[in-house]
């Protein structure tokens, strides 16, 4: 199952079924459930996968429990991360799932016992809590645990009489892509959260060009407002896994959308080993310190979201703000993340962050951070694209990339914001692969483009008091129609002389007829 139109299938299968059961529920809410089953069905086949290892002759499934020894399930746990005994596996409570009873709090049971085979392994934190949010005894599944079997008997059947292929034949992803089909899709319907909570593929993509660009090996890639962990998947899928040498690292402050970038690296096949995403607040706690410095950095994060700032005095000494001498305001969080990014990046590396364009022509404390960015020559290129690109918000953002390494003291300004990059869709904008082709071109080359791309010397910059914002520095293309005055004078006055010759006709005429 490879190909547009098989994909495509699957996806429509997912979305009937996350509409058909929800119900009353509220959507937004109810995406924990499809997703949450989602995962357990993978892992429960990955994992079978593992333990069977190939051996037609072995039916993990059917096995009884009693025949696991402690042998295997801690060499499973070394292994995977997790361990899952026959009776727990997904085949098997989905087969019985309409006649069972105890449906909800049997699977309760289930996933507190498969987070918790991780206890005492170096796996813990990467498992423990993954279900959180997929809460079997929720009063949003209905008043009554009859009305909550139903609606989870419908999910798991839904779920279970989906076609993902062979793993053997490497189609693991697809149930990667469906999962991040389902988020996006939720994401684009809630109409709140959107932009933030899920950064669309095509973007994706394009953000992790800029930052694993002509990087051979990076040590490892990271993301301080993760998400659902989207923006890292992209440079799992747009680069060999052996380039990224030491995994996926990422923080996130929200607890729904953390135990989803978990889930999501466990859904396109990333170990517990190559990841490692943390829960807190990436300005106020940063929990990765020891794991820096990054060779690749892409984020999303939110947009001029309030934060602590000046009212912690503390915060002007942390070693991520102090070199610039000053705090991000507190209405406005957006420099206080490009400043963290900017302190976890190596020499060699570089990092890509979608941005609100206000922080580039602001005044204030953001000029003083825009003018320590240009006089440190930090600031590689700055790329305004095109509105609507993100579900929830039709503001038309800008991408920062920002680098240690430049061999000059000039800033590029890419103005990938006109109709040639972007394919208007129902809903969205969206970047196609050409698009994307064309933008990484003009960064790489760094080669003027008549009003798309350009180099300023950061002098220039500085006198413009430095204003960072691409329209101030990329002329616009003048669409209006050049009228030649010269030829136009000349057409009117043979109308003015054609009118002369009509009115004297039309006198004649007259004049025969006043005489008739």
């Amino acid at each position: 199952m490879t190909s547009i139109n098989q994909r495509a299938e699957l996806q429509n299968q997912i979305w009937k079924i996350a509409n058909d059961v929800r119900g009353s529920v509220d959507g937004w809410d109810f995406k924990q459930f499809v997703l949450g089953t989602l995962f357990y069905r993978f892992i429960s086949e990955n994992f079978t996968n593992y333990i069977e290892g190939g051996d037609a002759s072995v039916n993990y499934p059917g096995l009884p429990d009693n025949v696991i020894t402690p042998e295997i399930k801690d060499d499973a746990v070394k292994t995977k991360g997790y361990f899952i005994y026959p009776s727990q596996l997904f085949v098997n409570v989905a087969k019985n799932a309409n006649k069972n009873p105890n449906l909800n709090t049997d699977l309760a049971t289930i996933f507190t016992a498969i987070e918790s085979s991780a206890n005492g392994y170096p796996s813990e934190d990467d498992i423990k809590g993954l279900f959180a949010d997929f809460d079997t005894t929720s009063s949003r599944l209905g008043n009554t645990v009859e009305h909550k079997n139903s609606r989870l008997a419908a999910v798991l059947k839904g779920v279970e009489g989906l076609k993902f292929g062979n793993f053997e034949d490497n189609q693991i992803d697809l149930f990667g892509d469906a999962y991040e089909f389902l988020i996006s899709n939720y994401a684009a319907n809630a109409g709140k959260s959107g932009g933030e909570f899920f950064t669309p593929q095509h973007v994706s993509k394009l953000i992790a060009q800029l930052a694993m660009h002509k990087q051979k090996t990076v040590n490892k890639i990271y993301d301080p407002a993760a998400g659902s962990g989207s923006l890292l998947l992209q440079a799992k899928k747009h680069f060999d896994n052996h380039i990224i040498e030491e995994g996926f690292f990422g923080q996130e402050i929200n607890h729904t959308t953390y135990n989803l970038a978990r889930m999501n690296m466990f859904l396109h096949n990333v170990n517990y080993d190559k990841f490692h995403i943390v829960l807190g607040n990436t300005l106020i706690d940063p929990q990765l310190r020891d794991e820096k410095p990054f060779d690749a950095i892409v984020s999303n994060p939110p947009y001029s979201v309030k934060w602590i700032g000046s009212d912690d005095p503390t915060l002007i000494n942390d070693d991520r703000f102090a070199p610039a001498g000053v705090l991000a305001p507190k209405s406005k969080a957006d420099f206080a993340f490009v400043l963290h990014a900017l302190s976890y990046l190596s020499g060699k590396g570089r990092a890509a962050l979608v941005c609100f364009p206000g922080i580039f022509y602001r005044g204030g404390a953001e000029q003083m951070i825009r003018k320590y960015l240009i006089d440190n020559n930090f600031v590689e290129t700055v790329i305004s694209l095109a509105p609507n690109l993100f579900y929830g918000t039709s503001i038309a953002v800008n991408i920062l990339v920002l680098s240690k390494h430049k061999t000059d003291t000039k800033t590029q300004f890419i103005d990938a914001s006109g109709e040639d990059f972007f394919k208007k869709e129902t809903n969205n904008n969206v970047l196609t692969d050409a698009q994307i082709d064309r933008i990484m071109d003009l960064f790489d080359q760094k080669k003027e483009d008549a009003h798309i791309a350009t180099s300023i010397d950061n002098s220039a910059i500085a006198e413009n008091d430095y204003n960072l914002s691409v329209s101030s520095y990329v002329e616009a293309k003048d669409t209006r129609e050049v009228i030649d005055i010269h030829a136009l004078n000349k057409e009117i006055a043979a109308t003015v002389s054609r009118i002369d010759v009509l009115r004297a006709e039309i006198d004649s005429i007259v004049a025969e007829i006043n005489q008739d």
